[in-house]
């Protein structure tokens, strides 16, 4: 959930940082220097972590990010960012639309980079700016 260094949020995939993806750490590291916040939703780390993972690099990563929590009120909203994207539901989409609810109750301008432009559109519409990673 968040910007591409302007003013508001900037949301990351924790999965490419935690694969030295370069760019991402570029953007990441950009956000910084000008004072954008780095969000990440306490789902994505579950979500991005896989295999043998070093858990130092991993707290070493999630100390340099605002982790912000799955709220109540991200559930409902989630559940109605489903049913308006046409009855979109299951495990497909309940972790984008719960960080796309989060990214709704963000200051605007919000901007998520994601690899699943499709789905954040139907969530989303215009009201988060989406980006390809």
């Amino acid at each position: 959930m968040g910007p591409a260094c302007h003013n508001g949020k900037f949301a990351c995939r924790v999965s490419l940082l935690l694969r030295d993806d370069r760019p991402m750490i570029t953007r990441i590291e950009a956000a910084r220097r000008v004072g954008v916040p780095v969000l990440v939703s306490a789902l994505t780390v579950v979500e991005a972590v896989y295999g043998k993972m070093d858990s130092a690099r991993l707290h070493w990563l999630l100390s340099r990010l605002q982790v912000q929590d799955v709220t109540r009120a991200d559930s409902i909203t989630a559940v109605q960012l489903l049913s308006d994207a046409g009855g979109l539901h299951g495990h497909k989409y309940a972790i984008d639309a719960l960080v796309a609810a989060m990214a709704l109750r963000s200051p605007a301008p919000a901007l998520v980079l994601t690899s699943d432009r499709d789905d954040w559109s139907r969530l989303c519409g215009d009201r988060v700016q989406i980006k390809d990673v």
